[in-house]
């Protein structure tokens, strides 16, 4: 058995994790603290939430491919996007960046206005008050969204496969894997790999239920 596309679907997902904890974050810090627009901006940040990830997908072959300023641009200086693992990055991105932002939002909300006014009148900075205040309150909202958002990502399937392709070795991923399985009449493995993904799936959500717990009770 090719175990290849576990380390393919870990690499891609941690490296998307890595950059959607930041941008979801940020995202989540900004918008909460909007007068104006807010829920317009919510919605579109939210959007690949409710889309379907072929859409995605088709979305950003239209922006990154060859035929685009982007893609041209991109090929220009050696980054290829369409049928490479980068590819599969940046649509798991997309796909697990609402999950990061609106989990990492709700966690920020929920931190009570007292401590940041308090540290407003202490001469705190916006983004120290992020860092020496809401992050520390806010943290296992926030731990749990971004485990949350590494299983959506590494689960992707229907984008991944419309970017990034299904290249054995460099972009099947778990997801695929089971697909080109079935494809090809081998249930068997295709049955080992929804194990797999089955035994990581249940790891995550057991994390995720112990953060929000210890979220519960440091809160209360």
């Amino acid at each position: 058995m090719d175990f290849s596309p576990l380390w393919i679907s870990l690499k891609i997902a941690l490296v998307a994790t890595a950059f959607t904890f930041m941008l979801g974050l940020f995202a989540a810090w900004g918008v909460t603290y909007l007068k104006r627009a807010k829920h317009i901006a919510d919605g579109i940040l939210s959007i690949p939430l409710v889309l379907p990830p072929t859409v995605v997908g088709f979305l950003l072959m239209i922006m990154f491919g060859q035929s685009s300023a982007l893609g041209r641009f991109l090929n220009s200086i050696g980054l290829r996007m369409i049928f490479t693992w980068q590819g599969a990055v940046i649509a798991s991105v997309v796909i697990s960046f609402p999950v990061m932002y609106r989990g990492a939002r709700g966690a920020i909300e929920q931190v009570d206005e007292n401590l940041i006014f308090a540290a407003r009148t202490l001469g705190m900075r916006e983004f120290t008050i992020l860092r020496r205040v809401l992050l520390p309150a806010a943290w296992p909202g926030v731990a749990a969204a971004t485990v949350l958002s590494f299983a959506r990502a590494l689960g992707e399937f229907g984008a991944t496969l419309m970017i990034a392709g299904n290249l054995p070795g460099k972009t099947r991923t778990m997801s695929i894997a089971v697909y080109t399985a079935m494809q090809g009449g081998d249930r068997e493995l295709a049955f080992k790999w929804v194990l797999i993904i089955v035994s990581f799936s249940l790891v995550i959500l057991i994390t995720m239920n112990v953060l929000t717990d210890r979220g519960f009770k440091r809160r209360h």
